[in-house]
């Protein structure tokens, strides 16, 4: 009799503090918590996703990583939450069943980021000035930084979080390339990379004549004298315009290679792995000029001005 009177307190006390704990649970999980409608979950245990989102600033908890362990698998890739305002354990609930639909936009090698960008704005109804704006203040270049690739873009993305996503997988990518071919990833010397690769992107007839721009590119470094190439004036939304003589004497820009020394001053393009190596690894030649054969729409390369002129009126 003794000790049963003294058990069913205890038992009395252990029950009130298990309900009062599981209510807690309750009351928190039923917060409200503030989402971006489209949220990226890379792959990885719970406990390395609740740190991964805590660290993008949603208030996430210990007690979140428990529950989410109990609800479920969480999915990797882009999530639709269909909300910026929701509970917490719908919040949860929705990183384990809900799914982001997609739309496939692709970013050809010599293509401005500008250009790219209002294209992406334009098939995904976002504001085009904001998405340029999100993705100046991250990228650490205007232009050439992004990698040409066919990216599957969640529809409800917002601005800032398709900028981040742009840059930092690209990001990714330039070091793990750099890295490949040089060991490290040294900005100054990769910018000034993909600087060159851009101009042999904008030159080129194909593949095969990128490492004869490059050597020409420089051999006309080398010796002093201006690139004086037309595809640096198709910088930014002068992507697709054809470069008058006009142009030339009237744009004052320091893309003008015919009225400026040495590269433009950042990357005019993305570019292509093939633009890159022909930069890294330049044909050894002593051409200084080419002109585009009408015919066959390929390049004469020569070594001499008196040469070149000669090519030029063949093609008058």
């Amino acid at each position: 009799m003794i000790k049963n009177f003294i058990k069913k307190p205890y038992l009395a006390i252990f029950f009130d503090i298990v309900f009062i704990f599981f209510l807690s649970v309750f009351a928190y999980l039923a917060r409200p918590i503030s989402t971006s409608e489209v949220v990226f979950i890379p792959k990885g245990g719970v406990g390395e996703i609740i740190s991964y989102l805590a660290n993008r600033n949603f208030n996430l908890s210990k007690i979140d990583k428990y529950a989410l362990s109990f609800i479920g698998s969480p999915q990797s890739g882009w999530i639709n939450m269909q909300s910026t305002h929701l509970s917490r354990i719908d919040f949860l609930y929705k990183l384990t069943k809900a799914k982001a639909a997609l739309q496939e936009i692709t970013l050809i090698p010599g293509e401005t980021t500008i250009i790219f960008l209002n294209q992406i704005a334009s098939e995904l109804k976002l504001d085009a000035k904001k998405l340029n704006a999100e993705y100046n203040a991250l990228a650490p270049l205007p232009d050439g930084f992004l990698v040409p690739n066919t990216y599957k873009i969640p529809i409800g993305i917002s601005e800032r979080h398709l900028a981040y996503y742009l840059v930092n997988s690209s990001k990714k990518a330039q070091s793990e390339l750099s890295n490949k071919i040089f060991g490290e990833y040294n900005e100054k010397k990769w910018y000034k990379i993909l600087t060159i690769a851009s101009v042999i992107q904008k030159e080129a007839a194909n593949n095969d004549e990128m490492p004869l721009v490059a050597s020409v590119v420089y051999n006309r470094l080398d010796k002093g004298m201006r690139l004086q190439m037309d595809g640096t004036l198709n910088y930014g939304v002068y992507s697709h315009d054809v470069v008058t003589p006009e142009r030339i004497k009237t744009d004052m820009s320091e893309f003008n290679t015919y009225l400026n020394d040495g590269l433009p001053p950042t990357p005019i393009c993305t570019v292509s792995i093939n633009a890159i190596k022909a930069a890294i690894n330049p044909a050894k030649t002593e051409f200084l000029y080419f002109v585009r054969d009408k015919k066959t729409k390929k390049h004469k390369f020569s070594k001499t001005l008196i040469e070149h002129n000669e090519n030029v009126s063949q093609q008058r």
